[in-house]
């Protein structure tokens, strides 16, 4: 019998939780804040210490403090909610699993990746990883889940269906974000919520013990800059430029105050805390340099985030949907990076010199590959359509293999496939 709530909302990565905890002694799940780590861990756990559960003066953090093992006495699996905090757990578990040789003992949830010097132990054989992201439009009960995002790349084959999902829908959805516990909030109100997220991050997780002292005015001003540039490949030059408030043309690399070493110690610790997501650039040869020489794109990992920064709300995107096109391509990328994750994929991105791109390539394990353009509109799905069969044509003819798929995400109305082949599948038509 396990811990679960009322109420909980399955998560696609229940399955793979289940599977790791009967191949691994422990499985760590890391994700941002509030996300609902806490709650699917206790799905399958049965016993649970919460590091930061504040009865008895925060005894469970002191007793991890004087020694770890202290904690591990819970009925397996257990959970440990926040590890983070007292690092040294990290070592015992992996100790306590070496010892005994048992799977599926303890569940760790963390939304800090604390410095690696901190613990001694990778915990490499003796722990499964699975990242966490806020809830997926499917997992929020907003998509329709015609399509599997599986079937693209196995059967690549969709029959015609329409979906019926507004513009104000749409943004109302990306304001509130995939944060489990504001789906039963007045759609309204969420948005105060995202506020309310970025508020605390700058101004409180970023003074944690194990974040060097940060200047919040040049913080916000960076989330500002990511939150402008969202979900596309920008340079950290660019963002020290953008800090600056000054234009290309006004300044150059030797006059900026805020250097590009800072903004890359900043972006390390928004990475830790799981607030943004790099997403790497892509080409099908193994060892090519482009593959790890293109810039990554970076996103939040919800876009409501990215919306909050901005001070953004429903009306404005309204009157300005070329930005809600990249909150749009947010929320899309978010979800296929789950999905993906799901078939043990992989999610980057392709730009060339030409300008040839795709706002996503999944890439399988088997090598396999499948090629997504996002779009808002309909009126842009010919023009998306156009570049995805480019782009199969040109690797094509360098020797790669061919996808397996070319898929347009669009906002809704028609779901198809094309007579070129490319399909057109709503963002919300989509489950795992």
């Amino acid at each position: 019998m396990t811990l679960e709530k009322n109420g909980y909302r399955p998560r696609i990565i229940d399955k793979r939780i289940a599977e790791y905890l009967k191949l691994f002694g422990a499985v760590s799940i890391e994700g941002p804040k509030w996300c609902g780590k806490t709650w699917t861990s206790l799905k399958h756990a049965n016993s649970v210490v919460y590091i930061m559960d504040p009865a008895g003066n925060y005894s469970n953090r002191e007793k991890a403090k004087i020694n770890p093992s202290l904690i591990l006495d819970g009925k397996a699996p257990l959970a440990i909610d926040e590890w983070q905090e007292v690092p040294g757990i990290w070592d015992a578990v992996r100790f306590d699993v070496d010892q005994t040789s048992t799977v599926g003992k303890y569940i760790l949830t963390g939304s800090v990746t604390p410095p690696r010097k901190s613990y001694t132990h990778s915990g490499a054989g003796r722990f499964a990883f699975v990242r966490m992201r806020p809830m997926t439009l499917f997992e929020s009960g907003d998509s329709y889940g015609m399509i599997s995002f599986e079937s693209l790349f196995r059967d690549n084959c969709i029959d015609a269906f329409s979906i019926d999902t507004d513009l104000v829908t749409l943004i109302d959805i990306t304001v509130r974000g995939g944060w489990p516990e504001t789906i039963r909030l007045p759609m309204e109100k969420t948005g105060l919520v995202s506020e309310a997220y970025i508020n605390a991050i700058i101004k409180n997780e970023l003074l944690r013990e194990d974040f060097s002292k940060r200047n919040t005015a040049k913080l916000t001003k960076l989330l500002r800059a990511l939150a402008r540039s969202n979900a596309a490949p920008v340079s950290n030059t660019t963002l020290s430029l953008d800090m600056d408030g000054n234009t290309r043309q006004e300044q150059n690399a030797s006059e900026i105050s805020v250097s590009r070493t800072t903004v890359a110690e900043y972006l390390n610790d928004l990475k830790r805390l799981f607030i943004i997501e790099e997403i790497p650039g892509w080409n099908p040869g193994i060892r090519s340099k482009t593959r790890i020489r293109m810039a990554p794109k970076r996103i939040f990992s919800d876009p409501s985030l990215a919306i909050a920064t901005l001070g953004l709300n429903r009306e404005r995107l309204l009157s300005d949907l070329n930005t809600y096109g990249f909150m749009f391509e947010n929320l899309c990328l978010r979800d296929i990076a789950v999905y993906a994750e799901n078939c043990g994929g992989a999610v980057c991105h392709y730009r060339d010199n030409a300008g040839l791109e795709a706002d996503a390539i999944v890439e399988m394990p088997d090598g396999t590959w499948g090629a997504f353009e996002i779009k808002l509109g309909e009126h842009q799905v010919d023009a998306a359509a156009l570049s995805l069969l480019r782009l199969k044509e040109k690797m094509t003819l360098n020797g790669a293999p061919p996808p397996v798929c070319l898929v347009v995400i669009t906002g809704g109305g028609f779901g198809r496939q094309r007579k070129d082949g490319v399909c057109v599948v709503p963002i919300t038509a989509l489950q795992p």
